[in-house]
């Protein structure tokens, strides 16, 4: 059994991984979770003494095989109860991530499985992040930033990589929401703005913009 702290250091340390970074630096960890550095070099003991994760001086820290598959379990729960309150309980994409983060750390594998279902296994969150299945594979899609596309390219909005209030509820005042289709019509050399079109709907976004939206290529 884990702690609710623990929990979240496990959490934090999969989504490192999962961003591609090998050996993962306590300063990383500490970034993430927006604490101390002395406070994730005690963390990371008390998690090596239960087996989920390993720590090498110099070369960081990786998870365990059960490191793994317990951090995806929590993100199964998050992602699955993110899908819950946007479907069924009619929150706002914007508004879930907080309320999931309390709801993740319920421990009944009953009650998630009979959520899975509930739900018809859904695949993807309300922000386009796979859901692990139950046990805690991940499938995911080819995708690209959307400052990645050139003039006249065309793709499907499919994520954020940035799921903060602030970005979402801007992306909705624009129009831009998942399965969105959006051709790039011209990129700004000077600072690599873009202008694109949505919904027949011409509109201009920042460079930081384009890089915190992920698209699927049609």
């Amino acid at each position: 059994m884990f702690t609710l702290s623990e929990e979240n250091y496990l959490k934090a340390i999969y989504h490192l991984e999962l961003d591609g970074t090998k050996g993962i630096s306590t300063n990383s960890i500490a970034e993430k979770l927006q604490t101390k550095a002395s406070s994730v070099t005690d963390m990371i003991k008390k998690l090596s003494d239960k087996k989920v994760v390993i720590y090498k001086k110099y070369k960081g820290v990786k998870l365990t095989d059960l490191g793994k598959k317990t951090a995806a379990n929590i993100v199964r729960k998050h992602r699955l109860w993110e899908v819950f309150l946007v479907e069924k309980l009619n929150f706002s994409w914007d508004e879930v991530h907080e309320v999931a983060e309390q709801l993740e750390h319920i421990k009944s594998a009953k009650l998630i499985n009979q959520l899975d279902e509930f739900l018809g296994f859904p695949t993807h969150d309300p922000h386009g992040d796979p859901i692990p299945d139950n046990e805690g594979n991940l499938k995911t899609i080819e995708k690209s930033l959307l400052s990645t596309l050139h003039k006249n390219e065309t793709g499907i909005c499919v994520g954020v990589d940035d799921s903060s209030s602030e970005f979402l509820q801007f992306l909705d005042k624009k129009g831009i929401v998942l399965g969105k289709k959006i051709t790039v019509l011209e990129k700004e050399n000077f600072d690599d703005s873009l202008s694109i079109l949505v919904d027949e709907k011409k509109l201009s976004i920042s460079n930081k913009i384009a890089n915190n939206l992920y698209i699927k290529k049609s």
